[in-house]
């Protein structure tokens, strides 16, 4: 079985937490010593692995950029959902909530994306196989541990999808600066799927096509636009909002 890696304190001890016999080896930087170093230390021998002590270029090869923070590990991929299918003949009564990313190809937008995705419950977060950028290492860091809990499902035909999930009465809901209302004036306690576009380009023609209704993020300044992790974060936390009233 092949290996991946993961680094940085978040990435680790969430794996730590939420699958640890996936782990097969800790490399920690044998100089560093500080509070948080040692705390990590005394997690992982009370989770019964002993660190491998590296130096910091050897860390920094293994993870690819010098912000390893001075852990490493490499892992087994955690068992995932089978399919996006699976996924939501599991869900019981709540209504699904999801986020779909067209167009996204940065790493560390993924990231925050997925870390948004787990802070707001959102059950998982679909991309198109041919326009994103898949789970890396970077992806892993920026995530803060959210891409072992968000299920990342990256789909051959998004449009197709999109069909599909409103075949399962989940309302698709896009993103655009043209929408003809607010991102407030929608329902969010039924099945929604947020469709969110890289910053600048949008979401693609296709995509905006598929969509049952389309609304806009108020802008109040000076800015244009959001990022998109920003930009998930204020839609998802308005559907998370109004599922609490």
């Amino acid at each position: 079985m092949s290996l991946k890696l993961l680094f940085g304190f978040h990435a680790i001890n969430v794996r730590l937490k939420v699958a640890p016999n996936t782990i097969r080896e800790l490399h920690v930087d044998a100089t560093r010593r500080d509070q948080r170093m040692k705390q990590f230390l005394a997690k992982i021998e009370e989770a019964g692995f002993k660190a491998i002590d590296s130096d910091d270029d050897k860390l920094q090869k293994m993870a690819g950029t010098h912000r390893h923070q001075g852990v490493v590990a490499r892992v087994e991929a955690v068992a995932q959902t089978h399919s996006l299918d699976d996924l939501l003949d599991n869900l019981g009564d709540e209504p699904p909530l999801l986020l779909v990313l067209d167009g996204i190809t940065d790493p560390h937008n993924l990231g925050a994306c997925l870390r948004v995705a787990d802070g707001a419950g959102a059950h998982a977060v679909i991309a198109p196989k041919d326009h994103a950028v898949g789970i890396n290492a970077t992806v892993a860091k920026v995530a803060s541990g959210a891409a072992e809990t968000v299920p990342y499902f990256m789909v051959t035909n998004l449009a197709r999808t999109l069909t599909e999930l409103k075949e399962r009465d989940i309302w698709v809901i896009g993103t655009s600066d043209d929408a003809p209302h607010g991102l407030y004036q929608a329902e969010f306690k039924r099945g929604v799927a947020l469709v969110l576009g890289a910053e600048g380009a949008g979401m693609r023609q296709l995509t905006r096509k598929h969509c049952d209704e389309l609304v806009s993020i108020p802008m109040m300044g000076g800015v244009e636009s959001l990022n998109v992790s920003v930009a998930s974060g204020v839609c998802l936390y308005e559907a998370r909002r109004q599922r609490m009233v």
